[in-house]
């Protein structure tokens, strides 16, 4: 066989006076978490969840803060009225408006409006959005009237209500009243001159027996104000333009002044000149429900946050004791886990509510009620890790150089499975949520003195005028459903990114 030559001038060394070294890497090193987060970024679900989930907390931390109302300011009056804001209601836009729809209403209600309208100046009626015919007897025949539906403005549409004064706070109004030239004291109007027919506050013209309106020879109404100055306190302050002077503006009743006050006007004056601004409207105590879902919120990621940790502190030490040793303390403490398992949640906070919160708080005893079966399913998931990475051969090494049994659990197998350990305890947390919100919607458990609220306690409330205010039930549904929406897939999207392996399946 013959070769070919290759002439020697072809041939170098490559290696030739060059000292051998290994080389830095030209990329930088990146650690298990960084490569985490990496693959985490690629799931563009579960990035969305994550900004609308900071966005979330953002809600509940600065909600509260930002309100025009503390959680512990209820209005009285104001209970389960809509979204108003008075800046915008008057651009006619069309929202936030505080409109209600109110059906079938005849001649005696629209001259009740048109009453409330002409003394406060502020029109209740927003619009006519339909009316039809219908049959009423009168004297004997059925004859055909019109009724209309109408959209009110449920702020304006309180009017004029009757309210008892300390002399002091009757002068201090007056005092306002002077400096701002706003209208709240009205002149009063005594039972007797509206027929006795009712307390209602917004009828201060004449009227028959029956309410209706009875109107001079022009459609006017008949102003029936009190000109009796032996019964009324004294009064030294702007007057209604049609006063000729001589009305009186209130009723010495029990050493105080009975007054007819502008409920709207009387609102301004105790939140020094604002007027009412409930974004999302108010709820069944008459609370801001635009900052109740933010102290609600605050308090059940605070609450879930805590259970979770404390959960994860027990049954990641009970859970490594089990994998790790294994045999008859793992059997125990299996065995000791099912019976635990098996007494009922519900059970549990209904016990723990009527028994030890009278010695730990209602906050101590529900944290209670949570911990005592809460930490079952993390310590599942520590055992399994540790059965998963007990026999690796690092394990078997370390333990071969003398290294003791708690340096192998909590230094070598433990750090190893702290990614599972971690995903799960964010998915622990919208269940901890859940659970709250459950208990407190039922009524087992109230927080309200010790939170202001929750969200279960909104929904609950909501839930009670679902057909009349449905907005008191919308806005807690939707925080309650986005946050346990992006807590899942916050959660699902972390499982994912630390176990690419298990990627779609509980791990």
């Amino acid at each position: 066989m013959e070769y070919e030559k290759i002439p020697a001038e072809q041939f170098r060394f490559v290696q030739k006076d060059e000292s051998l070294h290994d080389k830095a890497l030209q990329t930088k090193a990146r650690g298990f978490f960084a490569d985490a987060m990496i693959r985490f970024g690629k799931n563009k679900s579960s990035v969305i969840a994550t900004v609308i989930l900071l966005l979330l907390i953002l809600y509940s931390i600065f909600a509260p803060i930002i309100s025009v109302y503390d959680i512990q300011e209820k209005d009285k009056l104001y209970v389960n009225y809509p979204p108003f804001v008075a800046s915008v209601a008057k651009k006619n836009l069309g929202i936030l408006d505080g409109s209600r729809i109110f059906r079938s209403q005849n001649d005696v209600s629209m001259n009740s409006w048109r009453g409330i309208a002409e003394e406060t100046g502020m029109d209740p009626v927003l619009g006519v959005v339909g009316t039809h015919e219908t049959q009423v007897k009168y004297r004997g025949q059925m004859v055909t009237r019109l009724v209309y539906d109408l959209e009110i403005n449920a702020y304006y549409a309180i009017g004029i209500v009757y309210q008892v004064l300390p002399f002091a706070e009757y002068e201090k109004i007056q005092a306002w009243q002077n400096e701002t030239g706003i209208q709240v004291i009205y002149p009063y109007v005594e039972r007797k001159d509206i027929s006795d027919i009712s307390d209602n506050a917004n009828l201060w013209y004449k009227v028959d027996s029956k309410g209706a309106a009875q109107l001079d020879a022009d459609g006017n109404f008949i102003p029936v104000y009190s000109t009796r100055e032996e019964i009324a306190a004294p009064y030294n302050s702007i007057r209604i333009p049609s006063d000729p002077g001589n009305y009186i503006y209130s009723f010495i009743r029990s050493g105080a002044a009975e007054c007819r006050i502008n409920y709207y006007n009387y609102f301004r004056y105790l939140h020094d000149g604002g007027e009412p601004s409930y974004i999302m409207g108010t709820n069944a105590l008459g609370q801001d429900i635009f900052c109740g879902i933010g102290v609600g919120a605050r308090f059940s990621i605070l609450f879930a946050i805590l259970v979770s940790a404390i959960n994860l502190t027990i049954g990641a030490f009970y859970g490594a004791v089990e994998g790790y040793y294994g045999g008859w303390v793992d059997m125990t403490l299996e065995r000791i886990s099912d019976i635990l398992s098996g007494v009922p949640f519900i059970v549990v906070t209904t016990l723990f509510q009527l028994h030890l919160a009278q010695k730990v708080g209602v906050v101590g005893s529900f944290l209670f009620a949570f911990v005592l079966t809460g930490w079952i399913g993390m310590a599942a998931l520590t055992r399994r890790q540790f059965y998963r990475f007990k026999g690796q051969e690092f394990i078997l090494a370390a333990r071969t150089l003398g290294a003791s049994d708690k340096r192998l659990m909590f230094k070598h197998i433990f750090p190893n499975g702290i990614g599972s350990i971690i995903t799960s305890c964010a998915l622990v947390i919208p269940g901890v949520i859940s659970s709250e919100t459950s208990m407190t919607y039922l009524g087992i458990v109230d927080l309200t003195t010790y939170a202001g609220t929750t969200i279960g306690t909104l929904l609950s409330q909501g839930n009670a005028v679902v057909t009349t205010a449905p907005h008191a039930m919308l806005y807690p549904s939707i925080f309650l459903g986005l946050l346990m929406i992006c807590f899942n897939l916050f959660g699902n999207g972390l499982r994912d990114a630390f176990n690419p392996t298990t990627r779609g399946i509980d791990d």
